[in-house]
Parts: structure tokens; sequence; C-alpha cells
């Protein structure tokens, strides 16, 4: 009888604690009880109660690694707080806030409180949100119905900033995005991986998850007209197309929620298919908008190369976009060059301007957002 190859032997988080320090570096990835990533290597654990939902979800490592680990005694170095901590630590308080709003134990302000952060960091650096949202290399699959909810959020406010839209539509609007999957966080995930087309039961699920959803919200105790509609319509297509109630004339917010939410569905990869080029996706939102008005806001707040866009430059390097255009200049990209991450250049100079979107060059697995744009330090 053989014995089980090390690198797949599991380590419970439980036993992990003196390599887990709270706002360090991992060591080593973690992953969830159906062997799916949550944590790569490199990526914090930022609180107690993120240590708990891990626990929760059966985390555990690979023993190969955490014995190498241990033998090295390579203790993680101590990460200074940045805007990208920040980033992912909202992704686990938004995965507590929709546990417990399943649970009917949340209030409303809650996930306003949790939104009021998002914009917070939204205001701080938007080229990073963006960036965040297009290169999505770490493909976790378990927190997919998390980062894409604070994903579409994200859009979706910036969109409707460009649509002139007051501050309390704002906060409609992404309160909507952050809940408008709370009924099927768990099905997201197993979607996600999934191979085979959704099952019966699972194609059930979606259909009802906007009335469940916005039902869960009234339960709650939300009484914002706005938030429920986009919620309960996000899925609904003018002229009647959509469902669960075909809906001919879908509210303006849930228009635009369906537009942001079907954009970045695009730009995200599955186990069964790798993300959409950003110029595509967009291309099909656009399509898929019967005026063009909720579309147009949408694509001049990406740009056409939105940052995380891989593209070839004239002078025939590879580089990833970090700043859309502005004011003359740009979009400014940073130089992928031999696995590692090069010069800036601002591509409105004729001589380095952008030729093509490309995928990304061989030997580069990932770009984490902290290559290209430093450590952005927050409070």
């Amino acid at each position: 009888m053989t014995s089980p190859d090390p690198a797949h032997e599991r380590v419970p988080i439980d036993q992990l604690r003196d390599l887990i320090q709270l706002g360090a570096m991992l060591p080593f990835r973690l992953l969830d009880a159906q062997g799916r990533l949550l944590l790569g290597e490199g990526q914090v654990v930022a609180t107690e109660r993120q240590f708990e939902q891990l626990h929760e979800r059966g985390a555990w490592a690979e023993r190969e690694r955490v014995e190498a680990v241990r033998a090295a005694n390579a203790a993680p170095a101590a990460a200074p707080p940045t805007l990208f901590h920040r980033w992912e630590r909202l992704v686990w308080d938004l995965d507590a806030t929709l546990q417990r709003l399943a649970g009917q134990l949340a209030a409303p302000h809650e996930v306003v409180d949790l939104w009021r952060r998002a914009q917070a960091l939204l205001d701080r650096d938007p080229d990073v949100a963006l960036f965040m949202a297009v290169r999505q290399d770490d493909r976790r699959f378990a927190l997919y119905a998390l980062t894409h909810s604070l994903h579409t959020a994200s859009l979706a406010a910036l969109a409707a900033r460009q649509l002139g839209w007051d501050d309390a539509r704002v906060q409609s609007l992404a309160c909507a995005a952050l809940t408008m999957n709370v009924a099927i966080v768990r099905l997201q995930a197993q979607l996600a991986e999934q191979r085979d087309p959704p099952n019966l039961r699972q194609r059930e699920a979606i259909e009802r998850h906007p009335l469940a959803g916005a039902q869960l919200l009234r339960t709650i105790g939300v009484a914002d007209d706005e938030w429920l509609a986009a919620v309960e319509q996000h899925h609904e297509e003018p002229g009647g197309g959509g469902y669960p109630r075909k809906v001919a004339a879908p509210c303006e917010a849930a228009q635009l929620l369906r537009l942001a939410d079907m954009l970045m569905a695009k730009l995200t990869p599955r186990a069964h298919r790798p993300a959409m080029a950003p110029r595509l996706a967009t291309r099909d939102v656009f399509l898929a908008d019967p005026d063009k008005r909720l579309s147009t806001a949408i694509v001049r707040v990406l740009g056409v190369y939105p940052p995380g866009s891989v593209v070839q430059l004239k002078t025939g390097e590879t580089g990833v976009v970090t700043r859309r255009a502005s004011g003359g200049q740009g979009p400014w990209v940073r130089v992928l060059a031999g696995g590692s991450v090069g010069r800036t250049v601002d591509t409105s100079a004729a001589a380095d301007a952008i030729v093509q979107g490309v995928p990304m060059p061989a030997g580069v697995a990932r770009v984490y957002p902290e290559q290209v744009y430093g450590l952005i330090l927050v409070e």
C-alpha cells in the first residue's frame, strides 16, 4: 500500500497558529475543505475574525510546504497596512456580513457601513480598485461571490458617479451590489469551479435568488426602495427578456447593476473558461444595453484599456496598465520583462503607444498589485 503524497496531506489551520501572524504575509497557501484556494502565499490574514472564518471553512495548508517553513524557521515578515490589505479585509468582512444576513442576524447599517469603508478605499485610488477587478489571476473560486460583489459595487458606483447620481443613490446601488446574491453565496462558489452546466436544482435556485435576496433584505429591515428594487430586478432586461418576473421596464439602478454584474462576470475566470479580455467584455455589455446610456458610462469609467489590462506597446514590449488616461497622459503601463516588473511608461507618447491587448506573457503567472503600485500605505 503506497503512502499518500506529502504535498497533498492537509495540516488544519488550527495547527498553524504559530505560523500565521495577523497582518503578516502567509508563507503558504490556504485551501478550503474542498481544496479550493482561499488565500495565496504572500496574502494576509488581517484579523482574529478572519482566522475564525478560515477555520469555519475547513482551511488547511499542504504539509510539505508547512514542514519546509518550520524547518527553515521562516517567520513571515510583518507587512505594513496597505491599501491592498484593506481591500482583502473587506472580502472577509463581507463574508461575515452576508452570513449574518442569511441567518437574519444582520442589520441594514452593517451593509451600509461596509460600503462606506469600501467607498473610502475606492476614493483613495479608483485605479487600484479597477486593477484588482480586472487582473484576477488567483482563481479563488471559494470566494467568488464575495470578490465579485465587491468589484461589481466599485464599478457600479464609479459609473453612477459618471452619470451624475447623488451620494444617496450611489450608496443604494452599491449596497444592492454587495447583497444581490446573498441567497446563493455558496452556490456561486460551486458554479465558479464547476465544469458542467448548472443542474436543474441549481438553475431553480438561480432563478429564485433575486426575489429571495430582496425578501431577506426586507426581513432584516431594509426599507430603501431603490436598494430593494435593484436586487429584485438585477437580472431583468428592458423589454421583458430577463428573470425572474420578465419585468419590461426595470428600474434604472437595476439596469446599471445588471450591466456591471455582467461585465465583472465576464472578466472573472472560471474552472471551465478563462477570463474574457476587457475590450471584448465591454463590447458585449454595450451590445446588451438597448439605449447605450448606462453602458457608455461604464465604458467611460474603464477606458479602452482599463487598469489590469495586459497590452503590447509599439516598442514590442508587453506590460500591464496601471493608470487610466487622464489630463492628456496615459494610460500608464508597467512593463513586464523576464517574469518581473520593469519601467513605467506613459503611452501617450507616440513611440510608446499601445498597439493592442494581449494575453499574459509566458513565465508570468500572476501580477500582484504591490508589484506595480508599490506599497500604498493607509492608516
